[in-house]
């Protein structure tokens, strides 16, 4: 496996955590044990935000060391909004780059056929758009919830018990708890506990390499320089394949994914690509994606996994629930995995805040599924269509794709000159011109949506059932 990469020096959020007042400073006043499985982005956010609730964590990874791999990462404002309020507004604006807009182009030629304006519009949804690097955030979410968790390496879950709740490890350890988080990934074993039954995500057909390079080098290219000096999200699309390329590190790092027919490859974040292959399999792209590719030394490649929508998350003892990727795994496409995951936690996060009985455990449970499992469907199913947006084959649909794009496009310049938004793109095969769409994303607040049942439905159903006993 490739060694974890090291965190950039500003991706620091120690102490952060113990300067944080959430959820209205409102904690448990049952404090629960919380036996989390997985240590990634989910894992370490739920661990952040059930502690913040009050609640004592333990978190069980398989690995020997915790990090992440050389890829960047995409953070919208749906998650920056949460990010900026647990305290890492700073240090995001160190290591971050904010994209100035989204712009699809055409793979052969570079044309540009879709534009949509972001950098500061991305505020009109509460908080902007980031690209940064996986390593570097891991990391500061590593510093917020470290603080606050027991965590143990080496700690392979291999049989639960879903009325105790305990799990027991590779080791022969039994770990008691009050209630599981299965935050274990696209192979969680979690799953098949909730479910009691496998349910193997399913290939897509497509796999994708992941590579960077050092800035410096394209700096001194003048066909690349301008990718940098005008930080943009860009994608070339073309038949069964498309590129995604953006700044990350402060403009230091240029990340590129390259999405293709899979031929082969292993489900793994961490697997070893050969760059030399991503050459020959993008060899008909643009003469500047050639030039980006001549700078690749190495490249990772993944193949992409999927899953239809569970019919349940909670397991039927009220005791076990799944988070991120081991519920609902995300296609790439709408740059929203880790999005979805971080959104689960700070939903469960401020649910299991209002704990104050053993009997409302599993009514909360049940009511993080009913405020997640909808909007994560929805959000894997807009995925899945940019995948076949994205990969058309060239003819009569492609050029119908990109010429109802170029419409958009040029509504979108017109808007940029007026200064007013007239055309919301509705239903656009550039799904980010889709105000609406767009709306819905990323101007989702986690915190007010749990506030929001718990104020509606959850006080007066589960609220202070120590009072409705004597009643």
């Amino acid at each position: 496996m490739p060694p974890y990469v090291s965190a950039d020096q500003f991706a620091n959020a120690e102490g952060v955590s113990h300067t944080l007042n959430l959820y209205n400073g409102r904690k448990a006043s049952l404090s629960l044990h919380v036996i989390i499985v997985g240590c990634g982005l989910g894992g370490l956010a739920a661990a952040h935000c059930l502690a913040q609730a009050g609640h004592r964590v333990t978190v069980l990874e398989s690995a020997s060391a915790i990090g992440d791999v050389g890829a960047g990462i995409q953070v919208s404002p749906n998650v920056t909004r949460l990010l900026r309020r647990w305290g890492l507004g700073d240090a995001l604006e160190k290591i971050a780059v904010q994209p100035e807009a989204v712009v699809l182009r055409r793979y052969d030629t570079g044309e540009r056929v879709g534009y949509t304006k972001w950098g500061t519009r991305m505020l009109e949804y509460g908080a902007p758009y980031y690209h940064i690097h996986r390593a570097d955030f891991h990391k500061l979410l590593y510093d917020l919830a470290a603080p606050n968790m027991n965590l143990r390496l080496k700690a392979t879950v291999v049989h639960v018990d879903p009325d105790a709740p305990s799990v027991t490890l590779s080791s022969g350890e039994v770990v008691h708890g009050d209630l599981v988080v299965g935050a274990d990934g696209v192979k969680s074993y979690i799953q098949q506990v909730v479910l009691g039954r496998a349910n193997p995500a399913q290939a897509t057909g497509d796999a994708a390499y992941r590579a960077i390079i050092p800035s410096s080098v394209m700096a001194k290219d003048p066909d690349l320089k301008p990718f940098l000096d005008e930080p943009e999200m860009t994608a070339w699309m073309a038949p069964g394949r498309h590129l995604m390329a953006y700044c990350i590190r402060a403009r230091k790092e240029f990340n590129l994914v390259l999405l293709h027919p899979d031929d082969g490859s292993v489900e793994s974040w961490t697997a070893e690509g050969s760059a030399d292959r991503m050459r020959q399999d993008f060899s008909d792209f643009e003469p500047r994606i050639q030039k980006m590719l001549s700078y690749v030394q190495s490249t990772l490649k993944w193949r992409l996994m999927d899953r239809q929508p569970l019919e349940t998350w909670v397991h039927r003892s009220g005791k076990i629930v799944l988070l991120g990727d081991a519920c609902h795994p995300m296609l790439p496409y709408r740059a929203q995995g880790a999005a979805m995951a971080i959104e689960d936690a700070a939903v469960l996060g401020n649910l299991f805040s209002h704990l104050s009985d053993r009997s409302q455990i599993a009514p909360l449970l049940h009511a993080y599924e009913r405020l997640r499992l909808p909007r994560t469907s929805d959000t894997q199913a807009s995925s899945r269509l940019n995948q076949k947006i994205f990969h058309l084959p060239d003819g009569p649909d492609q050029q119908r794709r990109d010429s109802e794009m170029r419409e958009a496009m040029e509504a979108e310049l017109r808007s940029l000159k007026d200064g007013v938004i007239k055309h919301r793109a509705l239903d656009n095969p550039n799904q980010w011109a889709d105000k609406t769409k767009s709306y819905v994303q990323f101007a989702y607040d986690a915190d007010a949506e749990a506030e929001r049942w718990w104020n509606e439905v959850g006080e007066r159903e589960i609220g202070n059932p120590s009072l409705k006993a004597k009643l």
